[in-house]
């Protein structure tokens, strides 16, 4: 614990020079980093293996774990698009002389050491540390165990590029997998300024529960699809499967499809056709499950209350026929996790309630719940989807990874 703490500490110390740094210069190094990710994807995909060596083959997580070629290259393309968002530190928020003519001003600044705990997605490894790298922050990585291999050379090849241009690689540290140490990291008040749990519900709750310090949650994605008495019903479907099944381990895939019951007897065995070919198995109501038993549904169970509000991050999910908007509402209300949720509707006054209803980071009218993402929202790489309401909320990406400092300058000016 006390050599943790005391590479804590100088982590802070090192944070100041990337702080006082110029977007110049940190940019420097995320060209690097991107450079070496494509130079050393073969090493990459090594360690990738091992960790994927050790996870079974059916693990819903091995999907998050899995890198390719293709995704290397665009974990690459992500740094650089983190370069070429503005520097979000030194921006003058207001400035006004106060009656005394003293001058004051309010200006973005890094938050300092920014501590992530995070699960299987090493891809996490690279988007946290070019936006913290870009915003002037140093960063603690608590990776998973099963992705130890991989978030070691990717650190390492940071560590390479920020070497190269003439910074500590105290600024990125990446701690043992180790659960005793989280406890350490979660109450380092004097070296980590907040700290952001990427994960699952499970990882959230102890953060919640342990941290001393300020956290920022991003949290589970339970997500809702409601196609409503309105709806295109070819389009209600395409929407449907893209959520569902386009990959179905991340946090903005779809969980529950909520259906109007007037639709129900034609939409359910049209959309039952695309999920079969993916495999997807759906947990449905009395009603659903009645209308897929007779259209000969192979991947078919009854649902139970545990079977909603539930993530699945996997070719699953659960059906739920509701008779109005008012019932789709309720349900969404019970069960969300306030991440990402969609209404599938003809009908703009109904598709405009829906959206100023529902309480959820992201609501979106005929599209998918899979837009909600810091790349597809223009923001470059992310943190993670924040489902909290202060600081962040949604993708929480580099405008977000900084706070406010107030500076006076006067001339003797006494009170």
């Amino acid at each position: 614990m006390s050599s943790i703490l005391a590479q804590f500490q100088r982590t802070r110390f090192a944070a100041s020079s990337l702080a006082m740094a110029s977007g110049e210069s940190r940019n420097r190094v995320l060209a690097s980093i991107a450079e070496l990710i494509r130079v050393n994807s073969s090493e990459i995909l090594r360690e990738n293996q091992q960790d994927l060596d050790q996870m079974a083959i059916d693990h819903p997580m091995r999907d998050r774990l899995l890198l390719t070629q293709d995704r290397l290259y665009a974990l690459a393309l992500s740094v650089l698009s983190v370069m070429q968002l503005p520097d979000p530190t030194g921006q003058v928020l207001s400035k006004k002389m106060l009656p005394n003519g003293l001058d004051l001003s309010k200006i973005t600044v890094p938050l300092g050491v920014v501590g992530v705990i995070f699960e299987s997605r090493p891809n996490v490894t690279i988007d946290v540390a070019s936006l913290c790298i870009r915003s002037g922050n140093a960063v603690v990585l608590r990776g998973g165990s099963d992705a130890f291999h991989t978030n070691t050379i990717l650190v390492k090849l940071i560590h390479l590029a920020l070497e190269k241009h003439g910074f500590s690689t105290d600024l990125v540290y990446l701690m043992p997998t180790d659960r005793v140490h989280v406890t350490t990291l979660l109450t380092a008040v004097k070296y980590i300024d907040v700290i952001i749990p990427r994960g699952s519900e499970a990882l959230i709750q102890r953060v919640r529960k342990e941290s001393l310090v300020p956290t920022i949650e991003t949290g589970a994605g339970v997500c809702h699809t409601y196609v409503a008495a309105s709806a295109d019903l070819s389009m209600a479907v395409a929407i449907v499967v893209n959520a569902k099944v386009s990959r179905p381990s991340v946090c903005n895939s779809l969980d529950t499809i909520i259906v109007h019951q007037s639709i129900a007897a034609e939409f359910l065995p049209l959309v039952a056709e695309p999920l079969k070919a993916y495999s997807v198995k759906i947990y449905a109501d009395d009603i659903a499950h009645n209308t897929l038993e007779k259209v000969g549904y192979p991947y078919l169970e009854k649902a139970v209350e545990s079977d909603f509000g539930r993530e699945f991050l996997d070719f699953a999910c659960s059906i739920k026929v509701v008779q109005d908007l008012p019932e789709a509402l309720a349900h969404i209300s019970t069960y969300s996790s306030r991440h990402s949720e969609a209404i599938v509707s003809s009908d703009e006054k109904e598709a405009q309630f829906f959206l100023s209803t529902v309480d959820a980071a992201a609501v979106y009218w005929n599209a998918s719940t899979r837009f909600t993402d810091g790349g597809e929202f223009g923001l470059g790489a992310e943190i993670g989807i924040s489902t909290q309401k202060l600081h962040a909320r949604g993708p929480f990406a580099l405008e977000k990874l900084v706070t406010e400092k107030w500076i006076g300058i006067g001339q003797g000016q006494i009170r």
